[in-house]
């Protein structure tokens, strides 16, 4: 019995339709952004503090604190958020087909995604966002049958109503003077539970988990709910099915959305990089927070038009195999980063330049690449994938590509 077969006969399902390369491709590509985003929370311990790193000694140092805000800090999640809404829309079909109920399929999936956020979290990384995607995911199930026009409408009014309150913040913290904060007690307690044992790294996350869920609740929830609708919208319209049937919106996109999605991205980023823990940075998130899609957008059509043209979709080719393991890759950054920068391993937090921290995200995508190519080649999912649908069919899937 062939592997189609054999998964056919497991799930319930008819013969599903090929995978989309393009849609696997771009979450291998968000995978990038998302490393180049979190590898900062385990090698810096003034990241995400309200002052810079005291020990940036160079022009260098904040240049390229200022490159990773302004192309990849708040982009990448996006992106991941609406890839996760598209594929929201292949579960249905994928239920449809199966001729079972969408909606017993779906919690068994957000319960497991869940636990596996809260697990990755506790150990590994603190900062994680699964979790809330798993909560986020209710919502968007409870919205399964909105029609495309009013999903994006709603998405836009999330955008719009995020980044006018943070604004808002911003000026009232002007107003009382606040210009700036000075290190928090964070930094000490990172560099203890990062440069110490590994018990006191787990420590450190477990701490950490609930403060840092709050957080991600008010700073990335909404924002995330918003791209989620746009994802869903564009997955009815099977935008990425057909992306050459959609070519004249997607030019529009890159002349309205980058030179938008810049211009905020460009005031976020002097802020964070150079003005940190005031006023004046939660007014330059807000108005990130509202130009943000634009970019991401902009990332999107991109990527979608250098996949077409460049050596017949080597570059689709390459990326693909990352994408389709994306929930392993990702939990498997955290395990990498965990054993460079904490007391799972190496402990190196704060002792490395961020020239040569920045050097190592390629170094480690690249690896992840390979490895993912390998492991496809004998098996059909990832490990955190096989859990993951295991839960959605309650079922249990194959292990080995036949």
């Amino acid at each position: 019995m062939s592997d189609r077969t054999e998964n056919v006969a497991v799930s319930g399902e008819s013969a599903p339709p090929p995978r989309l390369l393009n849609v696997d491709a771009l979450r291998g590509f968000a995978l990038f952004g998302i490393l180049a985003v979190n590898i900062w929370a385990f090698a810096d311990p003034y990241y995400a503090s309200p002052s810079s790193n005291p020990t940036f000694d160079s022009g260098l140092d904040h240049a390229l604190r200022f490159v990773v805000a302004l192309l990849f800090e708040t982009k990448f999640y996006l992106l991941f958020s609406f890839l996760f809404g598209y594929s929201f829309t292949l579960q249905m079909a994928a239920a449809e087909r199966a001729g079972t109920a969408f909606v017993p399929r779906m919690l068994r999936r957000q319960g497991a995604l869940l636990v596996i956020g809260l697990v990755h979290g506790a150990v590994l990384y603190y900062g994680e966002i699964l979790s809330t995607y798993a909560v986020l995911g209710l919502a968007l199930l409870a919205c399964r049958g909105m029609p495309p026009a009013r999903a994006i409408k709603v998405g836009i009014g999330l955008v719009l109503a995020v980044g006018v309150v943070w604004m808002l913040l911003g000026l009232a913290q002007l107003a009382e003077g606040d210009a700036g904060g000075t290190p928090s007690s964070d930094v000490t307690a990172k560099l203890v539970g990062f440069g110490g044992d590994a018990a006191a790294t787990l420590g450190f996350h477990s701490g950490h988990l609930p403060s840092t869920l709050a957080a991600v609740a008010a700073l990335q929830a909404p924002s995330a709910m918003a791209m989620f609708l746009f994802g869903f919208a564009a997955g009815r319209l099977r935008v990425f099915a057909d992306p050459d049937g959609y070519r004249p919106l997607m030019r529009r996109i890159l002349l309205l959305g980058l030179p938008v999605g810049l211009t905020g991205a460009v005031a976020y980023a002097l802020a964070a990089a150079y003005a940190p823990g005031g006023g004046l940075e939660t007014f330059a998130f807000g108005l990130g927070q509202l130009t943000a899609p634009g970019l991401t957008a902009s990332y999107v059509v991109a990527a979608l038009m250098l996949f077409q043209t460049v050596r017949g979709g080597r570059i689709e080719r390459a990326l693909a195999p990352m994408g389709r393991i994306a929930l392993t890759n990702y939990l498997l950054q955290s395990v990498v980063l965990g054993v460079l920068f904490t007391g799972y391993g190496l402990g190196l937090v704060d002792r490395l330049s961020p020239p040569v921290v920045l050097a190592v995200v390629p170094a480690v995508f690249l690896c992840q690449a390979e490895m993912s190519r390998r492991w496809l080649r004998r098996h059909r999912y990832g490990p955190a994938e096989w859990v993951l649908r295991a839960a959605t069919l309650a079922a249990i899937p194959p292990w080995r590509a036949r």
